[in-house]
């Protein structure tokens, strides 16, 4: 919900694009420019990550593993759409995102440990 100040304030947008979904923004001096609306994709992408946590969670095998699956949920799809957007802070001296990297490290280590508490679980129950 909070991607949607964004939208209000007009900022946090991505790069110019052609693409279906892109959004109209007039910029002082310039004209109307189509960028990606970050906010908008943050948003359905986050809705989604809801609905598939919701139609999952009466499966799960471990205490903490929906909260698991939506950190790397949410990490992957800051990752991805960290990549459209023009206001990033870059590591010195390249030209990588630092929320890119978080959100990469978060989605990693989650898996890790998704799949490490998930073979923990198995073997207790098989025992």
């Amino acid at each position: 919900i909070g991607r949607w100040g964004n939208f209000i304030n007009r900022e946090a947008f991505g790069r110019e694009t052609e693409a279906f979904s892109r959004m109209g923004l007039t910029l002082p001096g310039r004209e109307t420019v189509y960028v990606h609306p970050t906010f908008l994709y943050e948003s359905l992408w986050n809705l989604v990550l809801l609905v598939i946590l919701l139609l999952i969670r009466k499966r799960k095998k471990f205490e903490g593993e929906i909260f698991l699956l939506y950190l790397a949920g949410y990490g992957i799809g800051r990752a991805w759409i960290e990549g459209l957007r023009t206001d990033q802070l870059l590591i010195p001296g390249t030209s990588v995102a630092v929320s890119q990297v978080l959100a990469v490290v978060l989605a990693v280590v989650s898996v890790m440990m998704l799949i490490i508490l998930r073979k923990k679980a198995v073997s207790r129950k098989q025992q």
